[in-house]
């Protein structure tokens, strides 16, 4: 049996295996000035409506078609992915359609930026699940609400499930983040806005309350309902009667219900 000659191959280790380059992701890793939109609702309003900058689209192929006019109108070109590469990128439990935008966040707005056209405007304390406000956001958009104000803590982030949640509505609605909401509240109240606060325990019915506009709607989270500043700032608590043997909503639900029965009576 030969051996090796001495000195040469003696000792020495095979090569470790080579494996292939790992493939790049496409997307941009997370960051605060990228936001991410998904499903065919959101990520088509953000094309039409052109209220912030676009970064980058990716699609299906099957999506890639239908959604091509609406990106070449926007300036995009589809990047075509594997939809695994999208569930991998947004949660397995999402329902992208085949469809995710990259794009900036939305223009900040201030309580002074609110144009009054419906004269509604929304106020939410401390709500923090991300499928109830994008529930109200899809609510408000419905009843042409002039703007959500919002506290800069205890609110989700305006983008992904809750955005998928709002079904575009994101795009239509002025969105306000404050850090005091007491103090947000003075200002409307100096701007004439009549402050009502929707409470479960308020002493009289929304219907029968003494309603004006503008008004801006003021709810609380769910379990904790409004704060107390919150309260001592509103002109009114009302209550919406329910005939049957629950008597309350959860806060997307009552915000529906309250903005129902407010164009009912001021139109």
């Amino acid at each position: 049996m030969s051996r090796p000659p001495a000195g040469k191959d003696r000792g020495r280790r095979p090569p470790p295996p080579r494996h292939p380059p790992k493939e790049e992701t496409p997307f941009r890793r997370p960051a605060a000035d990228v936001v991410v939109l998904y499903g065919a609702h959101a990520v088509r309003e953000a094309l039409i409506a052109g209220r912030r900058k676009l970064l980058a689209l990716y699609a299906t192929e099957n999506s890639a078609e239908r959604i091509a006019p609406l990106a070449a109108a926007a300036g995009l070109t589809p990047k075509i992915v594997d939809p695994r590469a999208l569930s991998q990128r947004l949660g397995e439990e999402s329902v992208h359609q085949g469809l995710m935008l990259e794009a900036r966040p939305l223009p900040e707005a201030d309580i002074s930026d609110i144009e009054p056209k419906s004269g509604l405007v929304l106020v939410l304390d401390q709500v923090t699940d991300p499928h109830n406000v994008g529930a109200i956001l899809r609510t408000a958009a419905a009843f042409a609400v002039d703007a959500l104000i919002v506290t800069e803590r205890h609110s989700p982030d305006f983008t992904g499930v809750l955005a998928k949640a709002a079904s575009g509505a994101l795009e239509h609605v002025t969105i306000v983040s404050v850090v005091n909401l007491a103090r947000a509240l003075e200002q409307l109240a100096e701007r004439d806005f009549l402050i009502v606060g929707l409470d479960s325990e308020g002493p009289q019915p929304l219907e029968a309350s003494p309603l004006r506009k503008p008004l801006a709607l003021v709810l609380g989270a769910e379990g904790k309902g409004l704060r107390r500043l919150t309260r001592e700032r509103c002109d009114i608590l009302a209550r919406l009667d329910m005939p049957g043997p629950i008597k309350s909503l959860n806060v997307s639900n009552a915000c529906a219900a309250a903005l129902m029965a407010l164009r009912l009576r001021l139109g």
